[in-house]
């Protein structure tokens, strides 16, 4: 029914501010629109934003279509995200992030221009999905143009594997890319800082049939204490050869036979006083010469 404003104009006035009648015709009902088939969703779509382009945005009505649309369009975001499967993260995350493309590519979608939807939404969610995984699961920031070449290696990896070559070299690589070999390499060691993996993290390492267990942690090289000791062991011969020959005798017994330095005395029938001064006046040559040596 118009409205007594509207009535009192004049008839021409009166058809300029009526109601668009594409606004008096009813939706269809959608029911559950997440399980909508995509050929059904393409067909409901196009009438779903033409009304949501003559709805004036932040109503209820604009708000239902608007949701509708990402609802029954959600199986092109599960679509693009399965070919994400293989990147390690979670396929819901993987949604979700999809989710926000559609969303993007809904709000800019153009009706006039006659386009369909799916050919437009698509790289929208694809590119959202790109740039979370460039942006957001690197453990380690590397430049943008390494992170493009890790995915380029990763194809070339599938190709070359599909034609037999399995566990292609970095020549074979750099072949099949014409890429320089320095710059595949370059990008081989920068996918390493893709994902970060716990030292504490168990592996098992199989060969000749037998089985093997340990850590990440096992793998990782540490310095050993002995070879400081070998460095000073042989720092030490040839000042030991220098001193005369009860001094090296004390340091065998002290030190190779683990004798007390009164029982050093007794094999020695000296006493334990004089054992010690000896031992320090070796054991101080002996410190004066790696320390002049330094």
């Amino acid at each position: 029914m118009e409205t007594a404003a509207v009535q009192d104009l004049p008839t021409a006035d009166r058809a300029e501010v009526a109601p668009d009648a594409r606004l008096e015709t009813p939706l269809p009902p959608v029911e559950e629109a997440r399980r909508v088939a995509p050929r059904d969703a393409r067909r409901l779509s196009k009438m779903f934003f033409d009304r949501l382009a003559l709805l004036e945005e932040g109503t209820a009505e604009y708000q239902y279509v608007r949701n509708t649309l990402i609802e029954m369009n959600l199986s092109l975001v599960r679509y693009a995200a399965s070919r994400f499967r293989s990147r390690g993260q979670e396929m819901e995350d993987i949604v979700q992030v999809g989710t926000i493309g559609l969303i993007k590519a809904i709000d800019r979608f153009d009706i006039a221009l006659e386009n369909e939807f799916t050919t437009f939404a698509v790289p929208y969610i694809v590119g959202e999905i790109k740039r979370f995984f460039r942006d957001t699961t690197w453990s380690v920031h590397v430049p943008r143009r390494l992170q493009e070449l890790r995915v380029d290696l990763a194809r070339a990896r599938e190709d070359l594997e599909a034609q037999g070559i399995h566990d292609p070299s970095v020549a074979e690589l750099a072949e099949h890319l014409d890429l320089g070999q320095e710059e595949v390499i370059e990008g081989l060691v920068a996918c390493n800082g893709y994902s970060a993996d716990s030292i504490d993290r168990p592996i098992e390492a199989g060969g000749g049939g037998k089985q093997q267990s340990g850590l990440v942690a096992d793998l990782i090289g540490k310095e050993d204490p002995a070879l400081a000791r070998a460095e000073d062991v042989q720092a030490l011969k040839p000042l030991i050869e220098k001193l005369d020959d009860r001094a090296r005798t004390l340091l065998q017994l002290r030190f190779g036979a683990e004798m007390t330095q009164s029982e050093i005395g007794d094999e020695l029938g000296i006493s334990q006083m004089h054992v010690s001064r000896l031992l320090s006046r070796a054991c101080n040559q002996l410190r004066d010469g790696l320390l002049a040596e330094t």
